[in-house]
């Protein structure tokens, strides 16, 4: 379960990192403007680095040692419970865009999923 939690997660942080970083105003539909400013685009571009990087620290990270995993799985329970967590505020606030109601989910398994291999262990 840990390792298909980690194939899982790397590919959906990959696809969050290129479209953040190819397709910012799409992506951000319903929130980032059609005639965003330059320096909006080029932020968003910034943070779809630090997802495409730990895309690949969870793709290499699926046949580690259990020991070696604990790291792993901490950083992706504090990212995504993070994540989940504005999620849910922007949800129950009525701040969020619509689609906000779907990555909440998705973040919410995902985070559940990192917490369960954390408490086995690691064990793949």
């Amino acid at each position: 379960m840990t390792k298909l939690t980690l194939i899982l997660s790397a590919l959906y942080l990959a696809l969050v990192g290129l479209a953040l970083m190819f397709f910012p105003i799409q992506f951000g539909r319903d929130a980032v403007p059609t005639d965003a400013a330059p320096e909006l685009l080029a932020l968003l571009r910034l943070l779809g680095g630090p997802f495409l990087g730990i895309a690949v620290l969870n793709w290499l990270s699926r046949s580690a040692e259990p020991s070696t995993l604990r790291a792993v799985l901490l950083a992706n329970i504090v990212g995504f419970g993070a994540v989940a967590a504005n999620d849910i505020w922007g949800v129950v606030s009525g701040e969020a865009r619509d689609i906000a109601k779907l990555f909440l989910v998705i973040h919410l398994l995902f985070t559940s999923a990192f917490v369960a291999a954390a408490a086995r262990g690691g064990k793949l």
